[in-house]
């Protein structure tokens, strides 16, 4: 009888441990879009304005992103010289919430806001993220510079390559 308690109290915790612990990294907001604004325009916050993502703007999206983005307009604050973005991007399954700030057609900061998979949180880490700042766009929407790559975060890092580009790109155009 205590064998059967035992076996039956093992159960019970391993199929409950199986249950809780992908919520457990359901859901990861490290900063909050307020927050992330607020910190990059030290004061007030202007006012967002937004870029419509059709035509010729949706053909080089898809290009970039490999896939029809899953928004119809993009929101930054800022103007041309500066400006700040928050994109959401898939990275497996789930979105990955991303905070760019561009000075001059350059990556000044990246930030991951919220990560909402189970692999691939190493990329909210400064020492990758730290890769990005400086980085422009050259032809063909490439980066100027080759991002490392982070073992067993794939799709993670490249969620945040591509959303790196599209933002360089959007922020080009508003300066064109």
């Amino acid at each position: 009888m205590k064998i059967i308690n035992k076996c039956g109290a093992k159960l019970v915790l391993i199929f409950s441990a199986i249950l809780v612990f992908p919520l457990v990294f359901a859901s990861d907001d490290f900063i909050s879009s307020e927050d992330f604004l607020r910190r990059v325009f030290v004061g007030e916050i202007p006012q967002s304005d937004t870029v419509w993502i059709a035509g010729e703007v949706k053909q080089v999206a898809e290009e970039i992103l490999g896939h029809k983005p899953g928004f119809l307009r993009a929101r930054y604050w800022g103007d041309a010289e500066r400006s700040a973005w928050i994109i959401d991007e898939i990275g497996k399954t789930e979105p990955i919430t991303i905070g760019i700030v561009v000075q001059s057609n350059q990556i000044e900061e990246v930030k991951v806001l919220a990560f909402r998979e189970s692999r691939g949180w190493e990329i909210k880490y400064d020492f990758f993220t730290r890769q990005f700042n400086g980085v422009a766009i050259q032809e063909l929407q490439h980066l100027s510079r080759s991002i490392d790559g982070i073992s067993g975060a794939t799709l993670s890092v490249r969620a945040m390559t591509n959303v790196s580009r599209l933002v360089l790109y959007l922020a080009k155009s508003l300066s064109t």
